[in-house]
């Protein structure tokens, strides 16, 4: 009796571990069948349930991959080099606008510079003679096409030396011509004028240029326009400097009056003649 019931309990439990073979997967069926693996029922199931991180990535409907294409990565590479080279042109295009509107200032202020030297000189020329003539008469005011001379006062520290010989006139430069102007001291004892330093450059890169004078006779009536004026201890009223820059350069054409009445240094009542010796030549 007791060998019966054994044989029962024991056909039951191989029973039940064939059941248990029979839900395991197929891989672990055939592992087990082959004996390569042994895995007790229990952890059959538990596997089988949960499946295993490594599984997901293998699944044939996964096809997302991490990391770029080697064609996204050269589209990228041409985005940012076409976003530098704008980047570079619109810093290249700044910098020749700004070094091009600094040269065309500096020419703009040479010009304004030298405009404003001769108006105010010219403005303060002075009735002092810088020699006599044949006749006696003192000359005050030489002038040709392309040089003048008078006496006037210069301003700042170097008017303590008092009024001085000033000669403006175009010379032959390396590019075209130039206008200079030389400062000479007049001594009171009528002495040859004293050259003060060396010329200095007013305007470079002149292409053409020309004075004119324009006066009154003794009564009063306006002269016609010269481009010479060497009448003895007469001055002009008015003066006008006509210059053509290169490089494109504007020059606002010069027109200066004189302060000093040139009517009132005309006649045989010239106060003013003889008042300096015959020791300086025109």
């Amino acid at each position: 009796m007791k060998l019966g019931t054994r044989d029962s309990a024991l056909g039951t439990r191989a029973e039940r571990s064939a059941q248990a073979r029979d839900r395991l997967p197929c891989t672990k069926r055939w592992n087990e069948a082959h004996g390569d693996v042994r895995v007790s029922p229990r952890t059959a199931l538990s596997e089988s349930r949960v499946p295993r991180p490594e599984s997901r990535l293998h699944r044939p409907e996964s096809r997302h991959q991490l990391g770029f294409t080697l064609f996204e990565v050269l589209g990228a590479m041409v985005l940012l080099a076409l976003l530098l080279l704008g980047v570079y042109s619109g810093v290249r295009s700044a910098t020749h606008t700004v070094q091009a509107g600094t040269i065309k200032i500096e020419q703009l202020d040479e010009v304004r510079s030298a405009q404003q030297f001769l108006r105010r000189e010219l403005a303060q020329a002075m009735a002092q003679s810088m020699g006599m003539d044949a006749n006696g008469n003192g000359i005050f005011f030489v002038g040709t096409a392309d040089s003048m001379r008078f006496v006037a006062p210069l301003p700042g520290y170097l008017g303590r030396m008092g009024p001085q010989l000033i000669e403006v006139k175009l010379v032959k430069g390396e590019h075209g011509k130039q206008l200079v102007a030389s400062l000479a001291v007049l001594p009171p004892n009528g002495d040859k004028p004293k050259p003060l330093g060396d010329p200095q450059v007013l305007l470079d890169d002149v292409i053409d240029g020309s004075f004119s004078y324009r006066g009154v006779n003794q009564q009063g009536q306006p002269l016609d326009w010269q481009n010479d004026w060497n009448t003895a201890a007469t001055m002009p009223n008015l003066v006008v400097i006509k210059l053509a820059l290169a490089k494109d350069r504007p020059w606002p054409m010069l027109s200066v009056p004189l302060r000093v009445n040139a009517a009132a240094l005309q006649g045989p009542g010239n106060l003013l003649r003889g008042l300096r010796g015959p020791g300086v030549g025109p």
